[in-house]
């Protein structure tokens, strides 16, 4: 298809000139051309010409196989068609139109309607999404993502070779629906739409409807006359084609959770994104809301939970440090692919113990949860809920750090009271006085960066804080200050330049987007202005994020806490989680390593009372928790049900079979009956070990009462048979929770390894167990399904 006709076509072209032919057998003076000769309305404003009545006869390929669906009887009244929303995604080097929800397409179309010759702003998908209606342009607004076209859509084409519908430019689509008005109105069928980039469309019938491509537009490969003139299918409306238009979601949130990747730019087998990631942790959630709290839906107690992604590889690569340029320089040419991915992947771990890196990642981590936390109360200021972390991989690990180093205050309300000293947190990385940015004169500064001894060189030449802030390293040398003060000296002048800015209170919104204030004194809201100050923010913050990596002083020493990496300037979060989340976390061996033999069991996070470690059986980055606590114990992990309940199924078996062979060592004449009673019963999800002189009969009966609430409650049931203390890390509750590998997974655990510690995003029994974790706390029954 031409420009412009396809589903590239956004380009502006003037309005085509169509020649309409009758293909049918009546008289060249049909009723249309009597009524309308010689012309078609195209725009709804400008008629056109050239319409002609002459007769034509039409190939075979074209009519002949038609002849039996044409016998239609009288057709129906004209009813004008029901527009809906589509945007567009490039998916592996192809442009994919993918509709949005019914709620979000009539609110565009509402916006639309009443918009004027002004832009309009219209919130969608969860409101994670702005689209500007007169644009047409779709922009994200928590994380960084180029706009995206969006179109009206009522017209809609598939080719043989076509996995899906797609829709026509919204111009090409109002030219096919007033010749399809005409056509009904007036009961004209099988006429022939000529447009000039030489395409035709012919409407046989109403439920008939071809496009033609001119043969100059072929693919230059195909040789068959046959395929040549191959059609392709015109449908009118979305009810008419098989477009899976997602549910809208609800309004209300529930809960904030903010998700930190782990290793590398990708976070999936498939090589995708944190952001393509979290949306299927999300849309999982959302349907097992739909599953497994309808109740609670349908009583109005159950929105739904937001999920957000936190990035900060970006951060630490490319140029926002230069330490990708640095290790380019050294790298072989040899094996350059691998190189590459062992570069952009696996050095992050030996960045992150890199004392210099390490206290960017955690700089970038906390100012963009900060940040996000920050947009998100500003979108939804009705927001009362809970916020939760989670962390994969190494997420987990600079998560883990993070809580451990948090400070315990008065509340969110006077944190909030002092913006300018939350901005200094976050510059110094300390919760602590002194800090030198606060000083309003030279002297308190320098005195409070241990560089009084320079004073009197600056005031030599009348320097305050204002002009210090002006001079770069060139001046500093010139006065002759030594390289280390005049290190410390532009750190300060670059840190007081950033907290300036941000005492202007300035909220970002989505790329190109700038929230300003309201010049009316009526509304306390923000107006919304287009521009790129989001870009010229990112690009100074890029600019102090890698200065930073070069300047940072280390001091190694470890945390009164005794948990915690090298003593690092940890930022401070402006909220108190409610749970920490690990995903496939290497957070114990991390600990170990650091030498640490022995968690605290009365040890809680200073700001977070409740911690799950989460991971697959054959993840081979994950580690255990609770031997840390109770290293006297041997105690298996609490096994996360499967979402549909009870186990799977080959590890019942597995499980009946192994408890099967145990009796028959231990009792071999009065074996069978009790070997078959183990055989049927049902399993306990982390079924521990038997204890010394209990037979598996003597249990049965214990555990099948205790195996509803087992499965019906994972993530809160105690080790069955004892009470075990497992440390207040998680308020007294079991830390390690363990997935259920697939059957496929049993058959080779090394093959199988590597996709397992990235299974956690599109894992629906992890979702699951965080919906549970976070909805028990609502006081919202969970229900298992019938299945």
């Amino acid at each position: 298809m031409s420009e412009g006709l396809g589903p590239e076509g956004g380009h502006s072209q003037p309005a085509p000139t169509i020649t309409v032919q009758d293909l049918s057998d009546r008289p060249a003076h049909t009723p249309l051309e009597r009524i309308t000769p010689a012309h078609t309305l195209l725009d709804g404003n400008t008629p056109v010409e050239q319409v002609s009545g002459v007769v034509e006869e039409t190939s075979p390929s074209s009519t002949s196989s038609f002849e039996l669906v044409d016998m239609e009887p009288a057709p129906p009244l004209y009813q004008p068609v029901q527009p809906h929303w589509f945007y567009c995604r490039r998916v592996d080097s192809k442009d994919v139109w993918l509709p949005f929800s019914r709620e979000d397409s009539e609110r565009l179309e509402q916006a639309l309607s009443t918009a004027g010759e002004e832009e309009v702003v219209v919130a969608v998908e969860g409101e994670r999404y702005d689209v500007r209606v007169r644009e047409r342009q779709r922009y994200a607004v928590y994380w960084e993502q180029g706009p995206s076209e969006v179109r009206r859509c009522t017209w809609f084409y598939k080719g043989d070779k076509d996995t899906r519908y797609m829709p026509y430019p919204e111009e090409f689509s109002t030219n096919l629906e007033e010749a399809y008005m005409i056509a009904v109105t007036l009961d004209e069928w099988k006429r022939k739409l000529d447009f000039p980039s030489g395409e035709t469309v012919i409407l046989h019938n109403p439920k008939l409807i071809m496009q033609y491509q001119p043969i100059s537009l072929q693919d230059e490969w195909v040789s068959s006359p046959s395929e040549q003139t191959r059609p392709r299918t015109v449908k009118r409306g979305v009810d008419n084609i098989t477009a899976e238009i997602p549910d809208g979601e609800p309004e209300t949130i529930d809960h904030l959770v903010f998700m930190v990747h782990g290793i590398g730019p990708a976070c999936d087998i498939r090589f995708r994104s944190i952001i393509q990631c979290v949306n299927d942790f999300r849309s999982a959630s959302l349907s097992l809301l739909g599953s497994h709290y309808r109740r609670g839906q349908e009583e109005g107690r159950v929105g739904r939970v937001e999920f957000l992604p936190v990035n900060w590889h970006s951060a630490l690569h490319g140029d926002a440090t230069g330490v990708d340029e640095d290790i380019q320089r050294i790298t072989l040419p040899s094996i350059s692919r691998l190189r590459h991915f062992t570069n952009d992947t696996l050095l992050d771990l030996f960045f992150y113990n890199s004392p210099t890196y390490c206290q960017t990642i955690v700089d970038t981590v906390a100012s963009e949860v900060n940040k996000l936390h920050s947009l998100f109360k500003h979108r939804h200021p009705e927001f009362t809920g809970a916020v939760s972390v989670v962390g994969h991989s190494l997420g987990s690990l600079i998560l883990f750090d993070l809580l451990t180093n948090q400070k315990t205050g008065s509340g969110e309300a006077d944190r909030d009271e002092d913006t300018a000293h939350l901005l200094c947190v976050c510059l110094c990385g300390r919760n602590r006085d002194p800090c030198p940015l606060t000083c309003d004169a030279l002297e308190q500064a320098l005195c409070k960066m241990g560089l009084q001894e320079h004073l009197a060189t600056l005031q030599s030449v009348d320097l305050d804080l204002d002009s210090l802030a002006m001079c770069d390293e060139t001046d500093l040398t010139e006065l002759g200050i030594p390289l280390g003060p005049r290190k410390k000296i532009l750190s300060f002048i670059r840190k007081r330049h950033f907290l300036q800015e941000g005492r202007q209170g300035t909220v970002l919104l989505a790329p190109g987007l700038q929230a300003l204030p309201d010049p009316s004194e009526d509304s306390p809201s923000p107006t919304v202005s287009f521009g790129n100050q989001s870009s010229e923010a990112s690009a100074r913050r890029q600019q102090f994020l890698r200065a930073q990596s070069i300047t940072s002083a280390v001091d190694y020493e470890y945390f009164d806490v005794g948990i915690g990496q090298v003593s690092i300037n940890y930022p401070q979060l402006a909220f108190h989680p409610q749970t920490f989340f690990a995903f496939g976390s290497p957070i114990g061996m991390f600990l170990t390593v650091r030498g640490l033999k022995r968690i605290d069991p009365n040890y809680t996070f200073p700001t977070c009372k409740n911690f799950y470690n989460i991971y697959h059986p054959f993840d081979p980055v994950a580690y255990r928790i609770e031997p840390m606590i109770v290293s006297e114990s041997d105690l298996e992990p609490m096994l996360i049900p499967h979402h549909k309940g009870r186990k799977r199924m080959h590890l019942e078996l597995k499980e009946s079979l192994t408890r099967m062979s145990t009796d028959l060592k231990n009792n071999v004449l009065g074996s069978f009956r009790t070997a078959w009673q183990s055989l049927v019963r049902m399993p306990v999800a982390a079924l521990p070990p038997v204890e010394d002189g209990e037979t598996t009969a003597e249990r049965s009966l214990q555990e099948t009462e205790s195996v509803h609430e087992e499965v019906e409650s994972p993530g809160s049931a105690e080790d069955k048979g004892r009470q075990v203390k497992v440390g207040m890390l998680n308020g007294g509750r079991r830390i390690d929770y363990v997935l259920q590998e697939a059957p496929i997974e049993s058959f080779n655990e090394y093959l199988f390894a590597i996709q397992s510690h990235l299974c956690y995003w599109e894992s629906e029994d992890t979702a699951l167990l965080l919906l549970k974790e976070i909805y028990d706390k609502l006081g919202v029954a969970f229900e298992q399904p019938q299945q």
